[in-house]
């Protein structure tokens, strides 16, 4: 047996035990992407090898949280892909307007720079007090980060400017005040938001949505937890509702693809066909 396929069974061990200890289920990623998150992991903890972090993580709550956050940091900013959220504002929320009340999913917030762009522009837009959205992370440190809405100040040119291409209704800086190098964002968007941890992985429905949120979350997973998760979402989804995915994901080829509609092909957003019905996820 070569070294390579050592490592690979080391780094399934790993993962066991982690599922097994927390119940925390990273089997499913992709092992390209888990590779080298691990490999910073192990750098910092001063071991070589995937079998020496196991008696680490295992052992060590904090050590756990640190890997954690470590193997959860998304690349993410406020108004990413502008477009999207422009198209969200032009298009999806006219839609919106035709019910009493909505309920928004976004399904792994990371550090929540998203949520708080969708609720911008649902507030520009006069619908964020008919509007609820349930932001989940299955990393609760990232999610202490989204609660606090407290993000460097060093990201605000990329923030403002991406804003500016969403045909704002108002000055970025009317939602948030800077000090010492942060800027913290104004209370009142947080008004319609409820944080919480869930985990795409392992968890159930998660209520009946309007609207699923899930961008640039599922190209870690492979195609066999992607599934899963499709599944999960379109049981969550109420009929005619949107499922908003990130630029290099799709629900086409998946087992549910014949459950929607392309509706935004630029932007990843598809629409639940109406009349159809939910699966088994287990």
């Amino acid at each position: 047996m070569n070294p390579v396929e050592i490592a690979d069974i080391e780094m399934d061990l790993l993962l066991e035990g982690i599922y097994r200890r927390y119940g925390v289920d990273f089997r499913n990623y992709s092992k390209a992407s888990l590779r080298r998150r691990i490999m910073i992991c192990m750098e910092t903890a001063g071991v070589d090898r995937y079998s020496s972090l196991i008696p680490v993580l295992l052992n060590d709550k904090d050590a756990f949280n640190q890997f954690m956050l470590t193997l959860s940091v998304g690349v993410t900013e406020m108004f990413r892909d502008p477009h999207f959220f422009l198209t969200f504002r032009e298009k999806i929320i006219p839609i919106l307007k035709t019910y009493p009340f909505v309920k928004i999913w976004h399904a792994g917030c990371s550090t929540g720079e998203e949520v708080y762009s969708l609720a911008i522009i649902l507030h520009e837009e006069k619908f964020l007090e008919r509007s609820i959205i349930y932001a989940t992370d299955f990393n609760s440190l990232s999610l202490d980060i989204a609660k606090k809405g407290i993000y460097s100040s060093e990201a605000l040119e990329s923030f403002t400017k991406n804003y500016a291409e969403t045909k704002p209704g108002a000055s970025f800086r009317e939602y948030y005040q800077e000090k010492y190098g942060y800027f913290k964002l104004h209370d009142f968007l947080q008004k319609n938001i409820v944080f919480s941890t869930h985990n795409l992985a392992t968890d159930g429905v998660f209520g009946e949505m309007n609207i699923i949120v899930c961008r640039n979350v599922l190209i870690y997973f492979d195609k066999v937890l992607q599934d899963k998760v499709f599944k999960l979402f379109t049981n969550s989804l109420s009929s005619l509702g949107y499922i908003c995915l990130g630029s290099k994901e799709t629900i086409k080829f998946s087992g549910v693809a014949d459950h929607y509609e392309e509706a935004f092909k630029k932007e990843k957003i598809f629409r639940k066909i109406k009349g159809t019905h939910g699966y088994q996820t287990t």
